[in-house]
């Protein structure tokens, strides 16, 4: 007998053990974990589940161990089943009868008595989770005085951010969409909308990306016909901010088939680069550049609020990792800009060994960050630096963590 919703929360499961057992990301584990789950309102809640297991885990597995006389192990799959099935009532509303239907038939054949008593148990007490979630402690050591700040803007996932073509008409935007904005070319749409129904995308009025991601490329200003590298580029929001600001844009990336979804935008917007399939750390470029704009790969733990499984994949040794790149890919880009010309450097990190460590090695003058180039409430650090993380314009939404320097050279 077919059970309204078991699919998605089958999927639900695979998708968290992917990620607390393999290290994989949640989009890694998606490809897998969702074959054979029909229908796009049931992949969305599979992926939903999921996210809200990792966003909550610390609380969910507190109350889990609450109601049991012996701890059950990291990696029974009661304790998982559970946090799939608190995850569904406590924050999704699912009625906790829909919740026992379909999360006791994870456990066919196992423990399923123990996961409906323990459940049951919790929904007569009437628990709750905290106002906000607890971060693991590894993160909260990383992150300092600002993590309990950050846990409280991670509680609900973010709102949709766009950027606009053509910025002049913001105004004329949020109106059509009923957004608001928070600087000229961006709009911010509720959560929950549909991308391809929203008006404009099929005409390529406006890309998906967060306000801190549009940062780096406005701080290289308008280009006026200007040389400008997009240093590995993928998925393309700065590619096309850069192409709508006049420059001329070459957009470099390792992945050719992330190119190619990057062309597809380009196609949709009416805008223009040229892109490039190749490893930064052996290109060469025929001519040096009036800027280079380095979005580093990274640890990406400044997507956590709409990417909670970096909570639980991230640690010393992918910091680690990933730093040792970023500072091969400060060094070469260094010597690809014009006498004169503009560096920016950008990470979607929370991490400071690849924000602040990063471009305290760099031997170039620096270009400060001033106020009046940041959308309002946000500020330059005292190194005119940029630092921001999802409690920054929280009574707005907030906006993802990132780390941006600039400079001459």
């Amino acid at each position: 007998m077919d059970i309204p919703g078991l699919p998605a929360r089958k999927a639900a499961l695979k998708l968290t053990d992917a990620v607390l057992r393999r290290g994989e990301t949640l989009d890694q584990a998606a490809n897998g974990a969702l074959q054979g789950v029909r229908g796009q309102a049931d992949k969305a809640l599979a992926r939903a589940l999921a996210g809200e297991v990792l966003r909550w885990l610390a609380d969910l597995d507190a109350l889990i161990d609450s109601a049991t006389r012996q701890v059950l192990p990291d990696d029974a799959k009661p304790r998982a089943v559970l946090r799939i099935m608190l995850a569904g009532w406590l924050r999704l509303d699912t009625p906790p009868h829909a919740v026992i239907a379909t999360g006791l038939e994870l456990l066919s054949g196992g423990p399923r008595r123990l996961a409906h008593g323990v459940f049951s148990t919790l929904v007569k007490r009437g628990v709750t989770l905290p106002a906000a979630p607890t971060l693991p402690p590894p993160v909260v050591e990383r992150w300092g005085e600002r993590s309990a700040e950050i846990a409280a803007a991670l509680a609900e996932p973010p709102p949709l951010d766009l950027t606009l073509r053509d910025p002049a008409i913001t105004a004329e935007w949020a109106d059509k969409l009923g957004g608001t904005s928070l600087a000229p070319g961006h709009l911010r749409l509720p959560r929950g909308n549909a991308v391809e129904n929203i008006e404009g995308f099929d005409a390529g009025a406006w890309w998906v990306q967060d306000l801190a991601a549009s940062l780096p490329a406005r701080l290289l200003g308008p280009g006026e016909g200007r040389r400008v590298l997009d240093l590995c580029a993928a998925p393309g929001g700065k590619t096309l901010q850069l192409a709508a600001a006049g420059w001329h844009v070459t957009a470099l990336d390792a992945s050719a088939r992330r190119l190619e979804r990057m062309q597809a935008n380009l196609d949709r917007t009416g805008l223009s680069a040229d892109l490039v399939a190749a490893d930064a750390l052996t290109w060469e470029p025929g001519a040096p550049f009036d800027a280079v704009l380095i979005d580093a790969p990274c640890t990406a733990t400044g997507t956590c609020r709409r990417h909670p499984d970096v909570l639980h994949r991230i640690g010393p040794r992918q910091i680690a990792e990933l730093a040792e790149l970023q500072a091969a890919l400060l060094a070469r880009a260094i010597a690809w800009v014009k006498p004169g010309g503009r560096l920016v450097y950008a990470v979607c990190s929370l991490e400071r060994a690849e924000g602040e460590a990063q471009a305290a090695g760099v031997a170039l003058t620096p270009d400060p960050v001033r106020a009046d180039e940041l959308p309002a409430g946000l500020v330059p650090t005292p190194d005119g630096w940029v630092r921001t993380d999802p409690a920054m314009l929280a009574e707005a939404g907030g906006l993802d963590g990132f780390f941006i320097a600039r400079w001459r050279v």
